[in-house]
């Protein structure tokens, strides 16, 4: 059986997998993108029904083409911005191959490039670019046994309130995904235990500009390393009906229970950490940054955006954050099922090369690893805040079709005679 031979392979047909085709493409690098089920597949299979970007859609796209039939200041549902993807893969004309998955990627010996093995053969490439994303191995700590007697499932496995049996449901968890979901279940009517551990909580507007157009003013966007200690802190952020700004004092108001980071497991009851207050505080310092920085901005450049004093204001505490629960027996609260909102990890256990340090984190200067001809792209920082988001990837990918061209060009020397 003849083997195909490719100069670039791209694995992963979402976001970063496009983004990568397009430059390459600009670059005139031959290339192939193979996504082992449908492009942007988890948009549309692991995410939860209701689910909306984050961002605005004039915001959340990439640069050449925006989002049809939809308000610019709108939050696109996630099968539209699937759609999106494979209407931009049209109009790239991107060479991609679905329904193939990577099994293996190993060095070839005694020649250049690759040997990869996949689920429709063997093919042989010059450069293999990993582009599959951050949210590859959803993470459950193991606090609460299987056999606990109660549902336990990831974030990524949970669809709509209806998929859960009757009862309480604790989410673990208060980035993005896990308040969203518990601000879904509460509005269904579920009673909701919300497990809350440090978290940046910026607004989702403020003086008429949403918090991403913020971000890019103030020069955030650009940060190319978190601070301190935050590489790990999530972002509670929001454009779930129509967007709004996280406010867990607002929750605990209307009913929602929060508590600590979830800690340990003993005899049918959960234990949280005497931390609830101080995680909303820090939450709290870094939205009230936020307006600090932006006041400042408005101040120092004149521009002419409305004041917002309302946005200083903070809801009163609720006595589930005054007076605190440490301990809760699941079963006395009712509580039938475990959303765990807990992240992700990478899975790189296909690619059998070089580039990744005794922790197993991949070994690269802004995508370019450690083993020549291997790439990453779509991960969290690659090269600044904005890399694994939809716009961000896609600069993250022009800066590595230039490396792989630059080097194209030097392999393709001859010595005039």
């Amino acid at each position: 059986m003849s083997i195909e031979k490719v100069e670039t392979l791209v694995v992963g047909g979402g976001q970063a997998g496009l983004a990568m085709s397009e430059h390459l493409g600009n670059c005139g690098v031959p290339h192939l993108v193979l996504e082992r089920s449908r492009i942007a597949e988890r948009w549309r299979s692991e995410r939860w029904d209701s689910l909306v970007a984050n961002g605005p859609a004039w915001h959340d796209r990439f640069p050449g083409m925006v989002f049809s039939d939809c308000d610019p200041d709108a939050f696109v549902p996630k099968e539209k911005v699937a759609d999106y993807f494979v209407d931009y893969a049209k109009h790239i004309d991107a060479p991609i191959r679905c329904g193939v998955t990577v099994t293996e990627v190993r060095r070839n010996v005694g020649q250049p490039g690759f040997r990869v093995e996949t689920s429709d053969g063997v093919i042989e490439a010059t450069n293999v670019v990993a582009a599959t994303g951050p949210f590859q191995r959803p993470v459950i700590p193991a606090i609460v046994p299987e056999d606990a007697g109660m549902m336990q499932i990831h974030s990524n496995a949970y669809r709509n309130p209806a998929q859960l049996a009757e009862g309480a449901v604790l989410v673990v968890g208060a980035g993005s995904s896990g308040v969203q979901i518990a601000d879904e279940l509460m509005r269904a009517g579920k009673r909701v235990y919300l497990s809350v551990g440090p978290h940046d909580r910026p607004p989702r507007s403020y003086r008429g500009r949403d918090f991403v157009w913020w971000l890019g003013v103030l020069g955030k966007w650009d940060a190319q390393t978190a601070g301190a200690g935050m590489a790990h802190v999530t972002i509670a952020v929001s454009g779930a009906y129509g967007g709004h700004t996280i406010d867990f004092r607002r929750l605990g108001g209307q009913g929602m229970t929060l508590v600590g980071r979830t800690e340990s497991f003993r005899d049918g009851a959960l234990s949280f950490a005497p931390d609830l207050a101080g995680n909303i505080a820090k939450g709290d310092a870094n939205y009230l940054s936020v307006l600090d920085e932006a006041d400042a901005y408005v101040a120092r450049t004149g521009i002419d955006l409305p004041e917002e004093p309302a946005a200083r204001k903070a809801e009163p505490d609720p006595h589930c954050l005054s007076d605190p629960v440490l301990e809760l027996n699941l079963s006395a609260a009712g509580v039938t099922s475990i959303i765990w909102a807990t992240g992700f990890a990478v899975d790189f256990d296909w690619l059998k090369v070089d580039a990744f340090d005794a922790d197993g984190k991949p070994k690269h200067q802004r995508g370019v690893s450690a083993e020549p001809g291997i790439y990453f792209l779509g991960l969290p920082w690659l090269s600044r805040r904005g890399s694994s988001f939809i716009w961000g990837v896609w600069h993250d990918a022009k800066y590595l079709a230039d490396h792989i061209a630059m080097h194209r060009g030097y392999l393709a020397y001859h010595p005039s005679a």
